[in-house]
């Protein structure tokens, strides 16, 4: 059994910057759930601060609004009344300027605070500002004694540390010039997260796994971050950003780290620290002029209805975005580790915003086994094994490998063994500052970015800023369509090893189609695991009218055109979309043609994997059948849909 986690040290905590959303959104709920779970002392205050006139009642009245407080954003199965009203009793608010005089004020409130609760003196500063308030409030806090008297004192300093490598050392000097580097925690609340910190417990606790962790052993590693949402109204700061310096050089360049750091001496802070630091400056940093060898920008387009009218808007459409912005909503990156571990094998990273699905996962591809043992079977080509590291929205760890189908000659389909968080552990959704606040306030600093980590960062990612301000896109944005899976360049910057991306098809992908909507998980995991893989060129017919059906499609990459037998155009299907179920309930001739209109890469569904599945699974079968009848007015029992 776990031992109990221990509470949380006495502190009072100040945010400055309080009655901002993110105090709102996120701080306040995590604070409710770490008291909810036991792990908040109960020597603890908290002290707002800002530059509102506004009471202690106040403050603590909007924190707690129906519409917009805590009832609204935590994120646990039932609302806990007595332990909020517990929790948010324990708020104040102070107004404050950036004042040396202002400063001294609130440290008489603090002090007043510490000895109402019993917070020994230990105080932690949580910076919900903007960077560039980040050095002031420091040297204030200096100027007006915060470091003086018992007690520990640490500071908790937000992203987006720095734009670039010039500002994020120089913020860097700016903090560090009267605070210890051991009182800064650089907070990334994606490191919050259980299956990130999940990487190091995986790698290191498992003994089966680490000597295949090498060059020797894996072909390829895919970090992916797939967002579906737009920049939901963020235009301001979105444009200001992109998409390289929102996500990859902070929260991607972490879960690089972990995955790919040498084991540490000990679990300590610093020796984790240590490694991971070390992970980054081995990472090759491009000259600018390589740049575009290596690296992919694209930025989203608007989407239309079939009739041609605008359905969404494009990036440059969006509130506040300047209508010739340059800024990047999508970025694919190949680096290279050069190191003993890691020469040789192509790291590749992905992310964007407006794309297919949302999902975040870190794809480990091992090398072939040689095909030669197998010969004589009629198997030809072997798949890839994967471990695949669900982040979100699902959250796990799944491992495909080849099993043999049953019959009576060697024939090889591809399955899974798959680990899933909330089958296994019944914890409650965190937003992932909870544990960054546990650990600062008890002084373990493995999830928090020291000074050389964030150096090698953005070391890595300058020269891609610098190529990108000195080659602006112009007319070459947008260069791909919403909801699709990316620019077309993506594809070819992993096509020239002979590779491919790998696309974890999600469950809610199928559920898009009126046959697979509302079914069971274990049968929606089964049809994905019997996705096969095909490309066609451009011009190259995929479905003739009068053929037999016998499969589905789901595109993968390019995009089809739907014509009658006359070859009247009836529509245009694009990547994300779908066409032939209906082969897979009935084998009846097709009413239509599909022709390639673009390279397209396709997942097959064939019938007799369908049937398969259905004989594997019959509780399914009659389920199925009953959607068909309601969906599509077809009519065919359990019994037919087990046989191909």
């Amino acid at each position: 059994m776990p031992t109990p986690n221990p509470l949380s040290e006495p502190c009072v905590m100040i945010i400055f910057g309080a009655s901002g959303d993110l105090t709102k959104r996120l701080l306040v709920p995590a604070l409710y759930n770490l008291a909810c779970d036991g792990l908040l002392s109960d020597n603890f205050a908290v002290l707002g601060v800002g530059r509102s006139e506004i009471t202690d009642t106040q403050f603590r009245e909007s924190m707690t609004g129906e519409t917009d407080g805590l009832p609204k954003f935590h994120t646990r199965k039932a609302y806990d009344q007595p332990q909020a009203d517990k929790l948010i009793n324990r708020f104040h608010f102070q107004s404050a300027n950036i004042a040396v005089e202002d400063f001294k004020k609130l440290k008489e409130r603090v002090a007043a605070l510490d000895v109402a609760c019993g917070a020994q003196g230990n105080v932690l500063f949580y910076f919900a500002m903007a960077p560039r308030f980040f050095g002031p409030l420091c040297d204030t806090l200096h100027a007006a004694g915060f470091q003086d008297g018992p007690g520990w004192k640490r500071i908790i300093v937000e992203k987006p540390f720095g734009t670039d490598l010039p500002s994020a050392l120089k913020l860097n000097d700016e903090i560090l010039r009267h605070w210890r580097e051991d009182q800064i925690f650089r907070v990334d609340h994606y490191l919050g997260k259980e299956t990130v910190q999940n990487l190091l417990a995986f790698r290191f606790s498992n003994g089966m796994f680490e000597p295949l962790w090498n060059n020797q052993h894996i072909d390829n590693i895919q970090f992916n971050v797939c967002e579906s949402v737009d920049v939901q109204g963020r235009g301001g700061y979105y444009d200001s950003s992109g998409v390289l310096r929102d996500m990859i050089q902070n929260h991607m360049f972490q879960m690089l780290s972990y995955l790919c750091m040498e084991p540490p001496g000990s679990f300590e802070a610093d020796s984790i620290r240590n490694e991971k630091a070390k992970l980054l400056e081995s990472v090759r940093v491009y000259k600018p002029e390589e740049v575009p060898q290596y690296v992919v920008r694209g930025q989203y387009g608007p989407s239309f209805h079939e009739n041609g009218e605008l359905h969404q808007p494009g990036y440059r459409q969006e509130k506040d975005v300047k209508p010739d912005s340059g800024t990047e909503t999508f970025a694919a990156i190949k680096l290279h580790i050069d190191n003993r571990r890691w020469t040789g094998v192509p790291i590749y990273l992905r992310s964007g915003k407006a794309l297919w699905k949302r999902g975040t996962e870190i794809v480990v591809t091992f090398k072939h086994p040689p095909v030669a043992v197998l010969r004589g079977t009629g198997i030809e080509k072997l798949e890839h094994n994967r471990l695949i590291f669900h982040i979100q929205p699902k959250q796990g760890i799944e491992l495909i490998f080849q099993a043999k189908v049953p019959g009576p000659t060697l024939q090889l389909q591809k399955v899974d063994m798959s680990f899933n968080y909330g089958n296994v552990f019944k914890a409650s959704r965190y937003t992932g500052y909870e544990v960054m606040f546990y650990s600062c306030m008890r002084g373990d600093a493995t999830l928090f970015s020291r000074g050389d980590l964030v150096k090698a960062a953005w070391e890595i990612a300058q020269p891609l800023l610098d190529y990108w301000q000195a080659n602006p896109p112009g007319d070459s944005f947008p260069n791909y369509a919403r909801n699709s899976w990316g620019p077309p360049a993506a594809n070819a910057l992993v096509e020239r090893d002979g590779r491919h991306w790998y696309e974890v098809i999600m469950p809610e992908v199928l559920e898009r189609l009126p046959l697979f909507q509302g079914c069971e998980p274990m049968f929606l995991n089964a049809v994905i695991m019997s996705l096969q893989s095909r490309a066609f060129s451009a011009g190259e017919t995929i479905i003739k009218a009068g053929d037999t059906a016998g499969e589905m499609y789901l595109i993968c990459r390019g995009s089809v055109e739907v014509t009658d037998k006359s070859g009247k155009h009836l529509k245009h299907l694009r990547e994300g979309d779908y066409f032939g179920e209906i082969g897979l309930l009935l084998s009846t001739p097709r009413t239509a043609n599909v022709n390639a209109t673009t390279q397209c890469d396709l997942f097959i569904l064939e019938k007799s994997a369908f049937c398969r599945i259905m004989e594997d699974n019959p509780q399914f079968a009659e389920s199925v059948a009953t959607l068909a009848k309601e969906r599509y007015n077809i009519v065919v029992s359990g019994t037919d849909l087990m046989h191909v």
